[in-house]
């Protein structure tokens, strides 16, 4: 069975830096695209970053500069690293990793908050 374990979550001050990793587990399938959504209080999950399993990258226009997806193919591990952190970040952001042949898997989510 596919699991995804988040973990890096936390409560930091404006300005600050955080670092999200996800590893999946219980596949010997390739993972193929992998992502960090977001949902805020109030909002729908959005789609914060993604990369392909060949490195190609995508960022939401409001982290660009600020945040940095990568991932260690070796490991099925995928990170989000966060600097320059501000409140309208906090939300709980959810890891999601396609396998082929298998699906779409997501995480349990972490909960990040950020203090004005």
């Amino acid at each position: 069975q596919v699991q995804l374990v988040e973990s890096g979550g936390g409560l930091v001050q404006a300005g600050g830096s955080l670092r999200l990793s996800c590893a999946v587990a219980g596949t010997t399938f390739p993972v193929n695209t992998m992502a960090w959504y977001r949902q805020g209080p109030g909002n729908q999950r959005e789609l914060v970053a993604s990369i392909s399993s060949l490195g190609n990258t995508y960022h939401v226009d409001s982290v660009k500069g600020r945040f940095t997806i990568s991932r260690e193919n070796a490991k099925n591990t995928v990170n989000l690293q966060m600097n320059v952190l501000k409140p309208e970040d906090t939300a709980i952001y959810y890891c999601k990793a396609t396998v082929s042949p298998g699906g779409e898997f997501w995480g349990q989510g972490t909960q990040v908050t950020i203090s004005s």
